[in-house]
């Protein structure tokens, strides 16, 4: 059987999801696992598990780009670990790779380590980038999570007597953020 795997980062690259289901339908593919998840969430890629607990022996995973399918050499080696236990195939359309012959195999290693090597410089360029950026002054982060709410939680405590704990929870702040708020901030009027 072959079954297909299509993945975005997010719910705004509809068009291409949209994409990969087309390619992949047009393969041939007889069943598709889909998700809108980063591939950095390796414990939320749950469509992916779903797919490579699917596949039997003699079936093939279809991937229209390397990138939609692992984040790093390391976990891509450990999916094909996982393929070969089931005697399964991998396809990448757009590399045009078969894990199903041995120059499929040797290209998809080496092209696996060709891109995370480019992730590598790119995330190293970002981080040059913010430090360029916070040494011009440009860049300042974001805003730090509950400041906006430390009259409403002063109020909570100091006016209506409720427990920081439980003023935490109302506001959706943590415990932790709501002690240093109220050593921060100037006693309510």
């Amino acid at each position: 059987m072959i079954v297909g795997y299509a993945r975005t980062s997010t719910t705004e690259q509809k068009a291409g999801l949209e994409a990969q289901l087309r390619d992949l339908s047009a393969t041939g593919c007889e069943r598709i696992f889909k998700e809108e998840v980063s591939s950095v969430d390796t414990d939320k890629r749950v469509e992916l598990e779903a797919a490579l607990g699917f596949l039997r022996e003699g079936d093939v995973l279809v991937v229209t780009k390397l990138d939609r399918l692992a984040r790093s050499v390391k976990h891509l080696l450990e999916i094909v670990d996982r393929l070969d236990a089931k005697k399964a195939d991998l396809r990448i359309l757009g590399m045009g790779i078969d894990t199903g012959t041995p120059n499929g195999r040797l290209m998809l290693t080496i092209l696996g380590g060709i891109a995370q090597f480019e992730r590598e410089i790119m995330l190293e360029r970002q981080r040059e980038g913010i430090a360029k950026a916070k040494a011009e002054g440009k860049y300042k982060g974001r805003k730090p999570t509950g400041e906006d709410k430390t009259t409403e939680l002063r109020r909570l405590v100091e006016v209506e007597g409720v427990a920081v704990p439980e003023a935490a929870k109302r506001l959706g702040i943590g415990r932790a953020t709501a002690y240093r708020l109220i050593q921060r901030a100037p006693a309510a009027a």
